[in-house]
């Protein structure tokens, strides 16, 4: 299908190749194999939710990448990816979850062929989807490839959106104040990489449990934490609703949180630091006694189960990485405290001058239904 049913026109996957390969080569690495499926999308267009099996991107330093997966797979990266068809390649189905042989080790046969029998190889290591059972195999079957840690190196090139991820990301935040999948207009909502995060009373007090059988009950907050999905970007969205009254040290979190956002937003301007940002959100939580050691944001743009994060920067005091233009993240510093839980976040661009943008538009405050 070529270029037809990709989301992105030849000159952004033509920028994306070329920033890549500049970090290759600073690494010395020869061909790189993309196994996140985040990167997969980002260097091909490949959508598909077929990131149980092994599958990846195949990028040399010349020539278009080559996407590399189960055989049957290989019809959706037909459909979705921007390379012709003889960049993409199917391994049989009998090397699926079997016991006696491993798809590494076509893979393996692949590179071969492809003149990296001896190369310089760079590898996830750090990745959900690349096995340690995977680099072994790999590894055994390439006896005189060299393996370099590649882990986060195509995440850092997708820091700085293009115009086109920033629109993208824009029909996300429009179905995130929507607080659901349905859309908003033509632009259809997906699958996001977290699912609903959704703890009321107790249980939100921890900042990763999902939702279970029990009522909503006067006397407890709950924090729904989520994310609109549009071509597989994002813009995560976080509020509370207090059910009765609420405890005044809650009402007091929630003003010096809303203080807090309003400072770090302030402070993220291009030229100034992710630390700049924490250190901004500490000061205004310090002033009613709270001190919050976990980091409070993280990039955000294309991403696959289980994350909407893309693991690189982090907002937070020891993290010194330079704001630029066109730099998106969630602004996420949750209080988990030990009687209740509270979340109110913001998704954001980092603009060429000023404070940041937030995405979404929904007033900044703890919602108390009666």
């Amino acid at each position: 299908m070529g270029l037809a049913n990709a989301p992105f026109g030849a000159a952004e996957y033509t920028r994306r190749i070329g920033k890549t390969r500049k970090a290759m080569e600073r690494a010395g690495i020869d061909v790189l194999f993309a196994t996140d499926p985040s990167n997969q999308a980002w260097l091909t267009g490949y959508d598909g939710w077929s990131f149980y099996v092994h599958q990846g991107v195949i990028l040399p330093m010349e020539g278009d990448p080559v996407w590399w997966g189960r055989s049957q797979d290989a019809n959706g990266a037909l459909r979705t990816v921007w390379m012709e068809d003889d960049r993409i390649i199917g391994y049989a189905d009998t090397y699926v979850q079997s016991t006696t042989s491993h798809p590494m080790e076509d893979l393996a046969q692949r590179l071969t062929d492809m003149g990296f029998a001896g190369a310089r190889i760079g590898v996830e290591m750090e990745n959900y989807y690349y096995s340690a059972r995977a680099h072994a195999v790999l590894g055994a079957s390439l006896p005189n490839a060299r393996f370099v840690d590649a882990t986060a190196l195509v995440n850092w090139q997708r820091m700085v959106k293009s115009a086109d991820e920033i629109a993208f990301m824009r029909k996300a935040a429009r179905i995130s104040e929507r607080i659901g999948i349905l859309g908003v207009g033509e632009d259809w909502g997906d699958y996001p990489a977290i699912v609903p995060l959704t703890p009321s009373g107790a249980d939100a007090t921890a900042p990763h449990l999902t939702w279970n059988g029990a009522p909503m009950r006067s006397g407890e907050a709950t924090f729904f934490e989520l994310s609109g999905c549009y071509r597989r970007y994002h813009a995560p969205l976080c509020r509370t609703v207090h059910l009765g009254k609420p405890p005044q040290d809650m009402v007091d979190a929630s003003k010096a949180l809303t203080e807090g956002l309003e400072a770090g937003l302030e402070a993220a301007r291009a030229g100034n630091r992710t630390c700049d940002v924490a250190n901004a959100l500490a000061a205004a939580l310090e002033k009613v006694g709270i001190r919050r050691s976990a980091r409070c944001g993280y990039p955000i743009g294309l991403s696959y189960p289980p994350d909407w994060g893309e693991r690189t920067a982090s907002f937070r005091a020891s993290d010194e990485t330079v704001l630029e233009p066109g730099m998106t993240f969630h602004f996420m510093p949750g209080l988990w405290l030990t009687d209740w839980g509270l979340e109110t976040t913001e998704s954001i661009l980092i603009r060429e001058e000023g404070p940041a943008e937030t995405f979404c538009n929904v007033e900044r405050k703890l919602f108390v239904k009666d």
